[in-house]
């Protein structure tokens, strides 16, 4: 019976004063803290998921992304050849695209909320004008007629709802009424129509254009460069663009007033004549467009979701406080101490996330972190039994959350910083533990 106490007590001994065993059981404890953190990430991609959803629905009331396309000045040709004794007679169009074209537009973004959720969307005034040649002629062979009198103008628009003012033409100085839909499906699927008067005496000549249009849109503002010379000027006060397309301007200015843009697209520039005729070239131009979204750059579920990843750190470095008072101040902390704090840890993400869908990203940062820090402090306070070591782990949570705060606030240097802070961290954890003998601390445990 005492032989059987004897192995007892010696076994409860070892379970109490192992290092080996409690680092092996924080480590359990860490890895079991990672399912509540795991859920949590899901969490957060749920609600990123529903604030898309609202988005996408707010775009589709006020105006998807807008693309300008044009205009293209289209003639009809009739062709007529024999076939078995039989005529046949065919119409074929004529596309030319204008000498130069040149766009001077203002971008004004607006902020839409749908329930909690805030969208981006804009209002834009674009002034356009440039002028066409008509020349050469298209191919003789087998032409019979060339209807200048039925020659139309056509201007791609992605999404007509985004159209708030009545647009009138100038063409050569004549105004000229503007028709919905687009006669171009196969080059232009959306757009407006413009009828244009018999245009035979302005062969080899300019024929100066221009108008103007009020266009709402949503994310995204682009243009197809169909002059000859292609020039386009956005401005507006918003400071996060981001350029995209075929082509980024030529010249831009980004500060905190806004930006403004300057892009210039030479013939040369891109795959597709200035002149043909039939349907051709609708992939060619598509794919030299150019433009500029309109961002958030970054949103408060990313900024949230990558806190959530530092989440291993933040437990990892707590829990080291914890131990390192443990083995050097004599001070058991039981496993389920551990588990309490790792919860406390894992609840700052959630509280982030929930905030900050009613409030200010960084509001919602400082609220979530206070409130987390002061909670394990506080309860330190009653595990430590000594002021100056609670005090010690109250900076340490204060540095960690300042340091996570930091590195969520530069987007193009997070990994740089978050490489070096890390660096950092285990350079003073080897220091502050090299003394330590780690083979002598089973006997120096209570």
């Amino acid at each position: 019976m005492n032989t059987e106490n004897t192995i007892i007590e010696k076994v409860s001994s070892f379970i109490k004063t192992s290092v080996t065993l409690k680092l092996v059981t924080i480590t359990i404890l860490m890895l079991l803290l990672l399912i509540p953190v795991a859920m949590i990430t899901s969490i957060i991609q749920e609600r990123e998921s529903l604030n898309n959803e609202a988005t996408d629905e707010v775009r589709s009331k006020w105006a998807a992304e807008q693309q300008i396309n044009g205009p293209i000045l289209t003639i009809p040709l009739i062709y007529e050849h024999e076939e078995e004794n039989k005529k046949i007679t065919r119409t074929k169009y004529w596309n030319l695209l204008p000498e130069n074209l040149n766009v001077d537009g203002e971008v004004l973004p607006e902020k839409l909320r749908r329930g909690i959720y805030e969208v981006v969307v804009y209002k834009s005034n674009l002034n356009v004008s440039g002028d066409f040649i008509i020349n050469p002629k298209p191919d003789p062979q087998d032409l019979k007629e060339i209807q200048y009198d039925q020659a139309f103008l056509t201007l791609g628009i992605t999404d007509l709802r985004g159209i708030k003012n009545q647009i009138n033409l100038d063409w050569n100085g004549k105004d000229l009424s503007v028709q919905p839909g687009s006669r171009l499906n196969d080059l232009i699927y959306s757009g407006i129509t413009i009828p244009i008067p018999d245009c035979v005496d302005q062969i080899n000549q300019k024929i100066a254009f221009k108008f103007s249009v009020d266009l709402n849109g949503s994310k995204n503002l682009s243009f197809i460069p169909v002059g000859n010379t292609t020039k386009v000027m956005l401005k507006s006060p918003w400071s996060s663009p981001s350029f995209n397309g075929n082509f980024l301007p030529d010249q831009r200015e980004i500060n905190n007033d806004g930006f403004t843009a300057y892009w210039t697209v030479l013939q040369l520039n891109r795959n597709y004549p200035q002149s043909w005729i039939g349907s051709g070239n609708k992939e060619q131009m598509q794919e030299s467009s150019f433009g500029v979204d309109l961002i958030l750059p970054l949103d408060d579920y990313q900024k949230s979701y990558r806190s959530a990843k530092y989440a291993v750190m933040t437990i990892a470095l707590t829990f080291l406080i914890f131990f390192l008072v443990e083995i050097l101040n004599k001070r058991k902390i039981h496993p389920f101490q551990y588990a309490l704090v790792g919860l406390a840890l894992s609840l700052f993400y959630i509280l982030l996330v929930s905030i900050s869908e009613h409030s200010n990203f960084n509001i919602a940062y400082g609220i979530s972190a206070v409130g987390i820090i002061f909670m394990i402090f506080l309860y330190s306070l009653s595990v430590f039994k000594k002021f100056s070591l609670s005090l010690v782990l109250l900076f340490t949570l204060c540095g960690i959350y300042g340091f996570l705060f930091t590195t969520l606030q530069l987007v193009d240097y997070a990994l740089l910083m978050g490489s070096i802070g890390l660096l950092i961290i285990l350079g003073l954890t080897m220091y502050f533990t090299r003394n330590i003998n780690w083979y002598s601390l089973n006997m120096k445990i209570d």
